[in-house]
């Protein structure tokens, strides 16, 4: 049998979604007490994986076919080609952004959080990169994530005080402080850089 380097968490989450698509699409009554067992023990798994309690993380998968979730990242630069960043109530920093909103686009999300967390109007320019961020961020989520990392320019406005965001401040690549690394990792935000300076770039996606 070939070897795998799968972890709990990772079984955990395809397990809860198999079961989760069978009480989508099954007919049979007695298929269906099976599915809902088989998910009640693949939410057990996960809430031991995730540190939190079975009903929290019930209530945070969605009903219907499983997706992963959506996240949007904004790189947006000054006239010195400095990237923009967020100083987090944790004390770490991030590029702006957050989970997509259902009635939101990856642009129109990605506009929406820098004023949210910034106080600045963007524009939304180019889409740098989607990636999978089980292969790139430290995320202990019970769910897929994808994140969409945008090129904006900024348009006007200045920062204002928010319950999410304690300052904002602009960054040369080699002078990054503490990364909010589920955010966004010192390799990603190399990768916006990189985006910018090329004005070629050809979108990166998994």
């Amino acid at each position: 049998m070939m070897a795998t380097n799968r972890t709990l968490l990772e079984q955990a989450r395809e397990l809860q979604a198999l079961a989760q698509t069978g009480l989508m699409y099954c007919k049979d009554p007695f298929d269906r007490e099976r599915y809902e067992r088989i998910r009640a023990m693949a939410v057990d798994m996960l809430s031991t994986q995730v540190d939190a309690p079975a009903g929290q993380v019930s209530r945070l998968l969605s009903a219907g076919y499983p997706t992963p979730k959506l996240d949007t990242r904004a790189a947006i630069f000054d006239e010195e080609g400095r990237i923009l960043m967020t100083h987090e109530n944790s004390g770490e920093w991030s590029l702006p952004g957050g989970w997509v909103d259902e009635n939101q686009s990856i642009r129109s999300n990605a506009v929406k959080e820098v004023k949210e967390e910034t106080g600045l109007d963007v524009r939304g320019e180019r889409l740098i990169a989607v990636q999978d961020c089980a292969n790139h961020n430290a995320l202990t989520y019970p769910y897929g994530v994808l994140k969409f990392f945008v090129l904006c320019s900024r348009a006007g406005g200045w920062f204002s005080a928010n319950i999410e965001t304690t300052e904002i401040r602009y960054f040369e690549e080699d002078r990054l402080l503490r990364l909010s690394e589920t955010r966004n990792t010192a390799e990603q935000i190399a990768m916006c850089f990189a985006a910018h300076r090329d004005p070629d770039w050809m979108t990166l996606f998994e």
